[in-house]
């Protein structure tokens, strides 16, 4: 796992400045604190910073093929790297290091842009072929490592892990602008994130997952400038004809297949452990696979409402592991700063501060951990699925023509009340019964739906905005979906939106802040296509989630672990604002460095702070996004962060 980073003349071989290359570089320590290298040569320049996992010895970075011409900086795994040595020899080429890294500088050698068919793993990398004057960039197909990038005026091109790379670069003919699109501001506050291919800044762009791009130098970008091609999909085709049982053996023979694919490492090795289905599956597998105990760790909360250690430490009792725990207190939100300068861009999810502390306990004792991240997207857990399609069925059930006057009339006139019982809420559900399918599902998981963003923002964002919404995200990728199934087409939309720009955002900048490689077995792109051949009954069946994942673990995990409410991995966000949080929250939702952008309506600000403190509604998630939107502007937007500052105080001892 690493970082990497680097700039590229399109148009011509501009001689690289080195110390603007090891300020990039440099940037990006904490992703690579083993080692760092830079390559330079007319026109190009390759940073790469080395957190050491395999081939220890001899996997330095940049690599090289025989003859020198073909280059790469690689971030992340190629897990069947083994299978492909051998038919890459065959073939004639000749191997120097024992690395995942050369087998994909040899794979493009025999099998040019097409070679990222061949490899299964998460990965970002960067590679030059001085002989074809051609720069090759590809992405995961799930999106788990991420890579940025930009064109600059001057046909300058950088690219990074991590955006503060790209930031870091300044010459003498500039570097990057930090000017805001306006059109990811309404996506951040819509969703939560800035969903690919975009980012808070006009001038960079993601790469989108299981996209790539060749660039040859001196060819001009198109009319609409870079524009990556995509070389994978996932087809929900859902005719798979296998009963229960055998799907539940396939994917007991498939889950251990992934797991021990994960399990190749030369530095220690574990797990996390909440305590939920997924990772407790993932344990489970490794216990079965390995010769000695499993190292696992989890986070506990001080707060009973929030607390799974109770479950995880059954797991880990029943497999023996050697389990740490380690308790984070209910105040604990001083993390809020340092959030801000690692993600470099506006990021909402509050269970970063969670997630964060969990991989620094990690870090304690292992250097690679794997995770359940993604079992909720592929097997269907989320909760908000099972209230989808019920309403679906709603839906199906009345012509647009009654329902949308009619549903849309009660969703406007029926009051929001967060504090009454579950069964009293109904408006978010008369809101979503008046929409199509694709559109409910996107109103059901903004944190400022749309009459909320319309009150936020000033008339003068809405005129860049020029009637852009963030929905378009999601009509983009239901248009590719190629189901009306309406559980795979939200499944879907989430695996192209919500993993990818939430989750795999969330694990990777937490694990790296950590130096800590975090690997994702339930992303493992043929159990995700295999899953997809699953009829949807065997994901959701009645009000049951992850159906087909809970019984085929029934003979390996406890009924108390398969069958519990799913708590999520959350922080007391509603009674931090209320209490710890109540003035600072205040200064910076409605101080001065939101109100100098021009970009939000004072009197709806005051609102929301008015209303959620007084208790007359809950607002934590718009003011969680409003606070770190401040501290993003903060800062990144005003203050280029340095590297060290990326990581916080430890705050809890270990229980062994």
């Amino acid at each position: 796992m690493c970082g990497i980073t680097g700039i590229f003349d399109t148009r011509g071989a501009r001689p690289i400045d080195r110390a603007v290359l090891q300020r990039m570089n440099d940037s990006q320590t904490h992703r690579g604190p083993d080692e760092g290298s830079l390559h330079i040569e007319p026109g190009l320049g390759f940073g790469h910073r080395r957190l050491s996992v395999i081939d220890i010895a001899t996997g330095q970075q940049p690599l090289f093929n025989e003859d020198g011409s073909v280059a790469i900086v690689f971030n992340g795994e190629i897990y069947n790297y083994q299978e492909l040595i051998p038919e890459l020899m065959a073939a004639g080429h000749v191997f120097h290091t024992r690395s995942d890294t050369e087998v994909i500088v040899h794979a493009w050698e025999q099998w040019g842009e097409r070679c990222v068919d061949r490899f299964r793993g998460m990965f970002a990398f960067v590679l030059w072929d001085r002989n074809k004057q051609t720069l090759f960039m590809a992405r995961d197909r799930l999106g788990v490592k991420p890579l940025y990038y930009a064109l600059l005026d001057d046909g300058t091109l950088l690219f990074g892990s991590e955006l503060k790379s790209l930031l870091a670069y300044q010459a003498a003919g500039g570097g990057l602008k930090r000017d805001i699109d306006p059109l990811a501001i309404e996506e951040y506050f819509s969703l939560g994130y800035v969903a690919e291919p975009r980012t808070i800044f006009r001038q960079a762009r993601k790469m989108p997952p299981a996209h790539m791009l060749s660039i040859r130098r001196g060819q001009p970008p198109g009319a609409k400038g870079l524009e990556p091609k995509e070389y994978w999909d996932v087809h929900f085709t859902l005719g798979n004809p296998s009963s229960v049982a055998d799907a539940s053996a396939e994917l007991v023979h498939r889950l251990r297949e992934s797991v021990k694919l994960r399990l190749i490492a030369e530095v220690p090795l574990g797990a996390f452990l909440s305590g939920g289905v997924d990772s407790s599956a993932v344990v489970a597998a490794m216990a079965g696979l390995s010769d000695g105990p499993v190292n696992t760790c989890s986070i506990a909360f001080d707060d009973p409402q929030f607390n799974e250690s109770a479950f995880a430490q059954m797991v880990a009792d029943r497999y023996k592991t050697n389990h740490r725990v380690e308790t984070v207190r209910s105040d604990d939100f001083d993390l809020i700063d340092t959030l801000a300068r690692l993600y470099d861009e506006p990021y909402a999810d509050s269970s970063a501060i969670p997630t964060y502390r969990v991989c620094q306990l990690a870090r304690k004792h292992v250097t690679v951990a794997l995770s359940g991240d993604g079992g909720d997207e592929t097997f269907g857990g989320y909760r908000r699925y099972r209230l989808h399609l019920l309403e679906e069925r709603m839906r199906s059930a009345l012509p647009a023509a009654i329902r949308q006057p009619l549903f849309g009339l009660l969703g406007r006139v029926y009051p929001k009340a967060d504090w009454a019982p579950r069964a009293f809420r109904a408006k978010t559900t008369f809101e979503g019964m008046a929409r199509t399918s694709v559109e409910a599902y996107f109103h059901s998981v903004s944190i400022l739906r749309g009459p909320m963003r319309e009150q936020l923002f000033s008339d003068s964002l809405k005129r860049e905005l020029a009637g852009y919404s963030a929905q378009e995200v999601f009509d983009f990728h239901a248009g590719r979906a190629g189901t009306d199934d309406p559980l795979a087409l939200i499944q879907y939309l989430d695996l192209k939106t919500y993993l990818v720009g939430d989750i795999n955002t969330k694990v990777d900048r937490a694990s790296m802040a950590h130096s800590l490689e975090v690997r994702e077995p339930l992303m493992d792109h043929k159990l995700v296509e295999w899953l997809a051949t699953l009829p949807s009954n065997l994901k959701v069946r009645g009000q049951e989630g992850k159906y087909l994942l809970k019984k085929a673990l029934e003979p390996q995990l406890p009924n108390d672990v398969l069958y519990r409410p799913k708590m999520g991995f959350s922080v007391p966000l509603a009674r931090w604002f209320r209490g710890p949080l109540k003035q600072r929250v205040r200064d910076a939702v409605l101080g001065e460095r939101l109100a100098s952008t021009g970009w939000f309506n004072r009197s709806y600000l005051q609102h929301l702070v008015d209303a959620h403190q007084s208790g007359a509604s809950d607002y934590s998630g718009p003011l969680w996004a409003l606070l770190m939107f401040e501290a993003f502007l903060r800062n990144v937007v005003d203050e280029a962060p340095a590297p060290e500052n990326l990581v916080a105080r430890p705050v809890a001892e270990a229980v062994a």
